[in-house]
C-alpha cells in the first residue's frame, strides 16, 4: 500500500471519529491500568461490568491491596482467568505502593516490570493515559493491518513496528483506537462489512464481501 492511500484512510477514519478513545471505563491512569490487565482475553463490556462495581469501592493501589485477594476475586470472577489476574493485580498494587509512590509509571520498561503487564498492555496505558505515540496491536489491529494492506506482518510485533513506521505522523497518536474500532465493528473476523466500510475503495483485501 502506498503513502497516499494510507493518508486517505486515516483522514477518513479521523473525519468519522475525531476523538477516539478506549471503550474501557476509567477515570485515572491507575483505573485504566487495572481495566487493561483485566481485559486480556476478555471483552471491554465484560470488564466494564466488573469495574463499575469495583472502582467505587477500590480505585487506588492502597485500596485494592487492602481489599485483598479473596475480596478482589469476588468483584472480577465473571472475567476469564480472574484468579491469575487477581494475583497479578495485588502484586502490581504492592509494587506501585512501594516503588512508585502509588503512581502509574509512564515508561514502557517500568510498566512491563509489573505483574500482568505485557507489551500490549503497556502500549495501551502509554497511549491512552499518557498520550504517547505507541501502537498496542491486538487481534483486531493485527487483522485490519494485514487484511487492508496498511501494515502487513507475520506477528504482532512486526505489525506494531511497521505501523509506527508507515502511519502518517499526524494520525499516529490516535491510530491505535481507530484501527481497533474498525476491526471490532466493521472489518470483523468472520465476515467483514465491506459494503458499509468507509475505506473499502482504498482497502487492498481481495475477498471483499458484497453485503
Amino acid at each position: 500500500m502506498n503513502k497516499e492511500k494510507r493518508q486517505q484512510i486515516f483522514s477518513r477514519l479521523q473525519a468519522q471519529n475525531p476523538n477516539p478513545t478506549t471503550e474501557l471505563n476509567y477515570n485515572s491512569p491507575f483505573e485504566l491500568l487495572i481495566a487493561v490487565i483485566l481485559s486480556a482475553q476478555a471483552t471491554d463490556v465484560g470488564v466494564n461490568k466488573a469495574t463499575v462495581k469495583l472502582f467505587p469501592i477500590a480505585n487506588t493501589p492502597e485500596k485494592i491491596f487492602t481489599l485483598g485477594l479473596t475480596e478482589l476475586k469476588s468483584y472480577i470472577k465473571t472475567i476469564g482467568l480472574y484468579n491469575a489476574k487477581a494475583e497479578n493485580i495485588i502484586k502490581t498494587c504492592q509494587i506501585l505502593i512501594e516503588k512508585y509512590n502509588s503512581e502509574v509509571p509512564n515508561t514502557r520498561e517500568a510498566l512491563e516490570s509489573l505483574p500482568g503487564v505485557g507489551r500490549k498492555t503497556a502500549n495501551v496505558v502509554l497511549n491512552t493515559a499518557f498520550r504517547q505515540s505507541t501502537m498496542a496491536v491486538d487481534t483486531h489491529i493485527f487483522r485490519v493491518s494485514n487484511r487492508t494492506g496498511i501494515a502487513p506482518g507475520k506477528n504482532v510485533l512486526e505489525v506494531e513496528k511497521r505501523l509506527l513506521r508507515v502511519v502518517p505522523k499526524d494520525f499516529l497518536l490516535d491510530a491505535h483506537h481507530w484501527l481497533i474500532l474498525h476491526g471490532r465493528y466493521v472489518c470483523k473476523a468472520r465476515k467483514p462489512q465491506c459494503g458499509s466500510c468507509i475505506i473499502e475503495d482504498l482497502c487492498e483485501y481481495k475477498e471483499k464481501t458484497i453485503a
